[in-house]
């Protein structure tokens, strides 16, 4: 089962011991006045290092659409590095537990909306737990942004998904997050509804997709859309080898900051 991609909300599986995924994604977030960032092509990479550790790379290419018409800017946003490391592992009754923190590297133009600025940071705790064709996780964190214009600001989203069958998989979140500044998309806080899944066209070759808007506070959409490809040595990592397909809330990587796929 997907975790992670193509929702908010992530989880604590990590790629499975010396094995890859790699996803080509859409992402796109708008807020009311707020403008909205659209992130295409952008690309992630994730890498089973060690047994229940994986480390993971998302280099995001999109364009600011700033509100009121303003000149809209494209290009490279900030560079996300992040590593998942699991420490409790699921068992009959209890849920596995890992953290999956981030650190965003400014390599985008702040002067044209496409990053912050400065190095910023995403401490997140995430928990998950499976029964039969049913999954679901959560969890939360923070978010630490130390620059003018911008906030830290707390983020935690629940999400529940089935396997409907052997290549389609739905599932459904609610994902929060705190106001981000006056600098950012997100100027108040906002509870966003999500609806997506996956579709495995062939194993190891899938197609991501999700879309949502808030339904408490600040008016915002989201919407996400991958290719997503996995690989590596069969047996190559024994139990671990049963590690999610798993990335950010991307979580994405929002360069209006928001806690994500």
């Amino acid at each position: 089962m997907f975790a992670g991609p193509p929702f908010q909300t992530d989880d604590p599986d990590p790629v499975a011991y010396r094995h890859f995924e790699a996803y080509a994604f859409e992402l796109s977030d708008g807020t009311v006045p707020g403008g909205t960032t659209l992130e295409v092509p952008s690309f992630e990479m994730n890498w089973g290092v060690v047994p229940n550790v994986q480390l993971h790379l998302v280099v995001p290419v999109g364009a600011n659409f700033p509100p009121n018409g303003g000149p809209v800017h494209y290009g490279i946003g900030d560079t996300e590095l992040g590593i998942k490391a699991r420490f409790v592992k699921e068992t009959k009754r209890g849920p596995e537990v890992g953290i999956f923190p981030f650190v965003e590297l400014p390599s985008g133009s702040a002067a044209n909306g496409l990053g912050v600025g400065t190095t910023w940071y995403r401490l997140p705790l995430w928990i998950q737990k499976s029964w039969g064709p049913w999954t679901s996780y959560g969890g939360g964190g923070e978010a630490v942004v130390p620059q003018s214009g911008y906030k830290n600001y707390p983020f935690a989203g629940w999400l529940v998904q089935r396997q409907v069958n052997k290549k389609l998989m739905l599932g459904m979140e609610l994902f929060g997050h705190g106001a981000e500044g006056e600098a950012a998309t997100s100027t108040r806080s906002s509870t966003m509804a999500d609806l997506g899944g996956s579709y495995e066209f062939t194993p190891g070759f899938d197609l991501l997709f999700a879309a949502g808007r808030s339904i408490v506070g600040q008016p915002e959409t989201y919407t996400y859309l991958s290719l997503y490809w996995t690989w590596g040595p069969k047996g190559a990592g024994g139990d671990d080898d049963a590690g999610g397909k798993s990335g950010l809330m991307p979580m994405l990587v929002k360069m209006h900051l928001h806690g994500s796929n």
